[in-house]
Formats: structure tokens, C-alpha cells, sequence
């Protein structure tokens, strides 16, 4: 569920969270967030709220299972970028990600050089962050080794579940979502073994569930029966 993991506009400014990791503050504000939130506006997941563009979101593509590839690698590039951030910042320089990586071509942002470094640092498309960036490059290349040992990036998504099918949930409230998974921790520390970076269980978490391994629509939530 995305907004356990956004970051309250104004944690940082309350004493004890001065010297809090940035996941730890993450997932604590995020749950006081949701205990505010109304479970369920306009029959759908209310982390969504009122904003169009979180609604196109949660209707269109969260919890709907991809096996492209290409996509899958976007997201990879999106939720990494999440890290530390709340994902509505994300999702409004999606295209501006887009433009900056090469329409999300993981062969062709493999290729990317430090010079492309520098001239991302300074375009407003995206988070300019230089670590972020430049581990979304080597992200790329590990991603391509990914495809090469399994077949697809999606092949290996799937192998860490059981039975090797998607997860879903049958969560009544916000109150009850997971932050991460024995899913989410068995790919993140395989990913980090292999070189990922911004890539931590609870990152994964919310990738898994953008990209439909796991379910964790609402049981009421009109789109959970469109899956």
C-alpha cells in the first residue's frame, strides 16, 4: 500500500524523528496517515483520496499483473526513485523519467555514461539525485543479467513465490496492510546479493504490489473483482 510508505510533510520537524532512518520514519507516518484515512471513497482503496492522478492510478494499473518486461523494468526505475519519497512525487515526473531513460529501454540505459550523469543533474524531469541516478544505470545492467540467467524479469519475480502465482489478499482496511512480505524480503536480499541498489523489502513491496504479484486491493474496492 503506497502511503505506508510516503513520508508525512512534516516528520521531520518533530524532535524524535530528527535522527530516524528515513524507511523507519517512511513506514511510522505512513500508518499514522492511513489510521486518518477513510478506508474506501468512491468504492475504491482510500490511500487514493480525491487527487485524478492517484485515481487513474489505483484504476488503471495498481495490483494488475504485468509480464512485460519493459514495464516491469519502469516500474523497477519508479519505485527505486520512490526511496525516501511519496509516490504521487513520482508519479508526476513519470514521463519526465521516461524522457530522461530512454523510455524506460533497459538495454539502452545500460549504455548510459557519467557524462549522461551530469546532464540529469541538472533536468527537472526527475528527482535529481546523483545516487539515484547513477544506480538506476547499474540497476539497468543488473536487469539485463536478470533476463539472461532466467529467461525474463518477470520469470524471476515469479520464482519467488510459492507455487510461482501471485498473492492475494483479502484486506478489509488500510489498517491492515503490510509493509513488506516473506516475498518482498526473499527478492530484495537476492537483489542487493546481486549488486541492486534502492531496493529494500519494503521498496519491493510496493513493486510487487504496482505490478500484481500481490493483490492488496480492498475486499470492497470495485477494482479488486477487474483483476
Amino acid at each position: 500500500m503506497k502511503e505506508i510508505i510516503i513520508k508525512s510533510n512534516n516528520c521531520n520537524r518533530l524532535p524524535f524523528a530528527l535522527n530516524m532512518p528515513d524507511t523507519t520514519k517512511n513506514i511510522i507516518f505512513g500508518a499514522i496517515n492511513i489510521m486518518k484515512m477513510e478506508d474506501l471513497i468512491d468504492r475504491r482503496c482510500g490511500w487514493c483520496g480525491n487527487d485524478e492522478l492517484y485515481i487513474k492510478y489505483h484504476d488503471e494499473e495498481w495490483g494488475r499483473l504485468v509480464t512485460d518486461d519493459k514495464i516491469l523494468f519502469e516500474f523497477l526505475i519508479l519505485e527505486s526513485a520512490q526511496a525516501g519519497l511519496s509516490w504521487i512525487t513520482i508519479l508526476r515526473k513519470r514521463e519526465g523519467y521516461r524522457k530522461a531513460f530512454h523510455n524506460f529501454d533497459a538495454g539502452e540505459v545500460a549504455k548510459m555514461t557519467a557524462a549522461d550523469v551530469e546532464r540529469l543533474m541538472q533536468f527537472d524531469g526527475i528527482v535529481k539525485n546523483r545516487l539515484k541516478i547513477t544506480s538506476t544505470i547499474t540497476n539497468a545492467k543488473l536487469f539485463l543479467d536478470i533476463q539472461k540467467e532466467f529467461g525474463s524479469f518477470y520469470n524471476y519475480t515469479l520464482s519467488f513465490f510459492p507455487g510461482k502465482k501471485p498473492v492475494i489478499n483479502h484486506l478489509k482496511s488500510l489498517s491492515e496492510a503490510l509493509v513488506s512480505s516473506p516475498e518482498s524480503d526473499a527478492m530484495s536480499k537476492d537483489m542487493k546479493k546481486r549488486g541492486f541498489k534502492f531496493f529494500g523489502s519494503t521498496i519491493c513491496y510496493a513493486y510487487l504490489q504496482a505490478v500484481g504479484f500481490v493483490n492488496d486491493h480492498l475486499v470492497d474496492c470495485f477494482c479488486r473483482d477487474k483483476i
